[in-house]
């Protein structure tokens, strides 16, 4: 039987595993999840006996989660809150790292998307109180269009308990190679009787914006005496503004130069020996110092910048619950969220960018990896730019479920319901100033992430540019779910159970783009925004030559850059364009959008279904056990829609998937569990890599194709673990995990003229180079195929316990520490390094292509964290760790081999002071090292991509209780 005492009866219903009951003691109303019914053994007492959870503290909290685990069949780690309001991190990738084996990528320092054992974020499914849905952000380039969850969407404090499933089960829906994350909110017919409310008010100070915000959370609930009917409402809001300071290459190239040290570099057209001819055309004339300057890679668009994040949160919850009778529950459960962000950059750099020819090298140094690391550069174009985007994702869902027992020995559960994510982007906007023949420029790469970028020409000074080209992307994206399930389950006999379900999921996918993108002047005439301007050609040069609108104070914000991590000697002050003063100068919000061809495409796929389960436990030899074993079915038809010559096109296509899988957890003592797991699973294609359509990059002439025939992820996963409860809220354990991916979706690339793709010049950005000269190099055409699969295997160790050990209040303390090994291969087709700088024809050498082994991408090989705390009941405190190695996070460009992240540790700490049962009082510090980001390009070399850094933030406030 459930033991209940004073407290407040909490049932989390786990997929996989028994129910387990935590009792918390005198909280004002449930912080319980809606249950979700496809585990093994369903009641109480299998789980909780009769022992009582009292949830009181992180500490209780943490033994609440222990219990859960110890208990489940498959292989789950759980995050439970103290209560309502107090989730153990302000975002919830945060709190989820703690978990063995997961780590985070991070957008303007809050934590965003989640790995788990090595697999990255389209490969784990989330589900919300127990529907799979997917909620869509923005990050510093776009919108998420894949399957991956921001988490950075939802508020954390309105949830109560996280389950990271790690292992597949018959019951439990498919789609992960990773793992499927349970996301619970709260549950009114657990809580007492009555009227309850309680509320935080926390302010979130930033030490880069110097900004304080707001950070609000309430509810209140009302149950009858009966405990038959209960209703919930729940709010939270918070405003943060984050600033990110740092340095941008965006990616290393090898173009040749016009000359070096004052060899000339090229000759005029049509004689090798004759004068000659800066800037432009010309025949390449080899030389020692040409030749290798040519081949050295140096920084696209080295540069350092200000980012400010202005970020908005909204949620509200519902839940309604009716429970006429012991066999019999409905509820309903609507949530809703709204994210707004500002997001502004404002930059000064420098535009090697395929804009070589014209600019003379002297003064260079390379290093030992093939790097232009340091020069002086003359006749650069020098831009400095100023981007604005405003972007609002709101998710609503809406569930429902029946719970009923039919006979002591049947039981069923019907569920469904819809989610909707659109992530819209109303305004993107980026203003332009350019000086195309700037004089003494220098940069130093000597130190990778902090590299020296001096300009040789008064960027401060408005005079020295012209405002030449304008940009605005609009777009939208649409995720939308709906769900209907019906799961069973049947006591065959005493230690027997069988679970079948039926079940219909339609997902869609639907992502926009439009721009109004355009250069003030083409290759003469007049310009395109009035018609009034008398434009040079582009092969004008020098100070005489127009390109855009003479920049002025009227038209201009000046930008002082901060504490950047900048050496002395950089260019810290820099004039942009205003917005507000450029947009309306130019009308650019009055040009009619055209519409982005790369970025209009649609996924639609409707999976239809069923599995069957055995659930089993008992004795064989005297070794107690417990074990499911079944079989899913899915059958997914797929309509993948895109753009392809500005036509719409349509690829339907259909798969069957046959999902068996196995759990076993031993007991060969009270102390130690060793478990077992087997399973078939699959990942369906990255929605992107589906479309028929393509996109077209003119900066790098690059074209990507879609493949709407890829397979999905195939995979047999296997694992197996030793868990030791030493002692109460302890635990020491060892996992170790492999999976075989049989089917593995790689790039396939290849070098051809723009004219062989049979596409038409239109769909070429109107700002890029390759809008001027389509035909001005090869492009690289890039496409996904079939692979021939990948392999992953690790292990993971974790410990924690309370230190009993410890004399007096010493006791208090605790710990918590776990360790990931992970390693992978998978082979990639990549583009090498240009090893000629001259053909035959006169040409730079091709890219050369080649298969290139590495780990998947997002795989940090090595992983820990850890929390020492300590909790007395009413004073509590912890300090949290958490590190990841580098990894490879996608393939490159421009010769560079995979680009990715490099290792990063972060440190949180928080203090909790509990004046009474009704005032609790906070401080919470995150990212208290201020951890600089290090993006690369390039695995062998580690060139700069990025390095920037967020800055601390600092939580202070008090919760109450009525």
């Amino acid at each position: 039987m459930i033991k209940t005492t004073t407290g407040t009866r909490i049932a989390i219903r786990l997929l996989g595993c028994a129910s387990a009951t935590v009792i918390a003691a005198g909280s004002a109303f449930a912080q319980t999840a809606p249950p979700v019914t496809d585990g093994t053994a369903t009641a109480a007492a299998d789980v909780a006996g009769d022992d009582e959870i009292i949830v009181t503290s992180f500490r209780q909290s943490l033994t609440a989660a222990l219990n859960i685990k110890r208990d489940s069949v498959a292989a789950v780690d759980v995050i439970v809150a103290e209560d309502i309001a107090k989730f153990p991190d302000q975002n919830l990738a945060e709190s989820l790292q703690r978990i063995p084996g997961i780590t985070i990528q991070r957008d303007a320092g809050e934590g965003r998307a989640i790995t788990v054992r090595g697999l990255g974020a389209q490969f784990t499914r989330v589900r919300v109180n127990g529907l799979e849905t997917v909620a869509t952000a923005t990050d510093g380039a776009s919108s998420n269009r894949d399957r991956s969850f921001d988490f950075n969407v939802f508020a954390s404090e309105l949830f109560t308990s996280i389950v990271v499933h790690k292992t597949a089960e018959a019951s439990l829906d498919e789609g992960s190679l990773g793992a499927v994350v349970d996301l619970n909110t709260g549950n009114p017919l657990a809580g007492k009787a009555g009227f309850n409310a309680v509320a935080s008010v926390v302010g979130s100070y930033n030490d880069l914006s110097k900004y304080v915000g707001p950070r609000i959370a309430g509810l209140i609930s009302w149950r009858n005496d009966e405990g038959t009917f209960g209703a919930s409402l729940s709010a939270a809001y918070s405003r943060t503004e984050i600033d990110q300071l740092g340095n941008n290459s965006v990616r290393w190239a090898q173009p040749r130069f016009d000359s070096v040290n004052g060899t000339p570099c090229f000759t005029s057209t049509g004689t090798a020996a004759g004068a000659p001819r800066p800037n432009a055309g010309g025949i390449y004339s080899p030389s020692a110092a040409c030749d290798e300057v040519a081949l050295a890679f140096h920084p696209r668009i080295p540069r350092y910048g200000i980012i400010e994040n202005d970020r908005e949160r909204l949620r509200l919850t519902g839940s309604v619950q009716w429970a006429p009778s012991d066999s019999t529950k409905i509820s309903i459960d609507p949530l809703y969220s709204r994210f707004r962000e500002d997001r502004t950059e404002k930059w000064a750099e420098v535009l090697f960018r395929t804009l070589e020819r014209p600019i003379d090298v002297s003064n260079y140094k390379s290093d030992g990896n093939n790097n232009l690391i340091s020069g002086t550069f003359n006749d650069v174009p020098v831009r400095t730019e100023n981007y604005f985007r405003q972007s609002q994702t709101e998710f609503y869902q809406v569930g429902g479920s029946w719970d009923q027992d039919v006979t002591d020995r049947f039981r069923f559960t019907l569920m469904g319901g819809v989610s909707r994510s659109n992530a819209a982007i109303p305004v993107e906007t980026t203003l332009v100033y350019d000086d195309r023949d700037a004089q003494g420029y220098q940069y130093d790469y000597t130190d990778m992430q902090r590299p020296r970028l001096t300009f040789g020409t008064d960027v401060a000074n408005p005079a020295n540019f012209q405002l030449s080209e304008i940009r605005d992307r609009p777009s939208a994206t649409i995720n939308s779910f709906r769900t209907a399930q019906l799961r069973t389950e049947w006591d065959v006999t005493e230690g027997l159970t069988l679970k079948t379900g039926a079940l219909y999921r339609r997902f869609s996918f639907d992502t926009e783009g439009f721009s109004r993108d355009t250069v003030v002047c083409g290759n003469g005439g007049v310009d395109r925004i009035f018609g009034t301007l008398a434009c040079s050609p582009s092969s004008a040069f020098g100070p005489t030559a127009v390109y855009g609108f003479p920049g002025t104070s009227a038209l201009s914000e000046t930008v002082n850059l901060g504490n950047a991590g900048q050496p002395d000697g950089t260019t810290t002050t820099w004039v942009v364009p205003d917005l507000a003063a450029g947009t309306d100068f130019t009308k650019l919000y009055e040009r009619t959008a055209a519409i982005d061809a790369s970025n209009t495409r649609g996924v639609t796929e409707t999976v239809k279904g069923g599995y069957a389960e055995l659930g089993s436990k008992g004795e064989i030899f005297g070794l107690r056990y417990a074990a499911n074993g079944g079989i899913r079915y899915v059958r997914t038809d797929q309509s993948s829609t895109g753009l392809v010559s500005g036509a719409t096109a349509t690829v339907k296509r259909n798969y069957d998937d046959w999902l068996p899988s196995l759990n076993i957890a031993l007991f060969p003592t009270d102390e130690v569990i060793i478990r077992f797991a087997a399973a078939k699973v699959i990942t369906r294609p990255a929605l992107g890599n589906l479309t028929p359509g393509g996109t077209v990059d003119g900066f790098n002439f690059r074209i990507t194709n879609g493949n709407p025939f890829l397979q999905p992820f195939r995979a047999n996963s296997y694992d197996a673990a030793v868990e030791w409860y030493f002692a109460p809220e302890s635990i020491f354990s060892v996992a170790i995990f492999k999976k075989d991916v049989s089917s593995f979706p790689v790039s396939d690339s290849r070098q051809a003229t723009f004219a062989s793709t049979g596409l038409p010049t239109s769909i070429i950005p109107p700002s890029s180079p390759a809008a001027v000269n389509p035909e001005g190099q090869l492009w690289t055409i890039n496409s996904v195929i079939n692979g021939t699969g990948a392999n992953l295997k690790g292990i993971e160790i974790a410990v924690q316990a309370p230190f009993r050990f410890l004399p007096g209040a010493l006791s208090n303390f605790g710990g918590i520490a776990n360790v990931t090994f992970v390693d992978s291969s998978a082979n990639y087709n990549v583009s090498g390094p240009v090893v000629v700088a001259n053909t035959p024809t006169g040409a730079f050498g091709p890219l050369v292509n080649s298969i290139r082994a590495s780990t998947l991408f997002g795989l940090s090989k090595s992983s820990f964290n850890a929390t020492l705390y300590y909790d007395d009941g009413r004073f509590s405190a912890r300090a949290s760790g958490a590190y990841r190695s580098e990894f490879n996070d996608a393939n490159s460009a421009t010769g560079n081999i995979f680009e990715g992240y490099g290792s990063t540790f972060n440190l949180d700490a928080s203090i909790r002071y509990k004046i009474n049962e009704h005032v609790e009082l906070s401080l919470e510090g995150v990212n208290l090292t201020d951890n600089y980001r290090f993006r690369f390009t390039d695995e062998d070399t580690q060139r700069n991509y990025e390095s920037n850094h967020f800055g601390r933030t600092f939580l202070f406030g008090a919760r109450f209780r009525l």
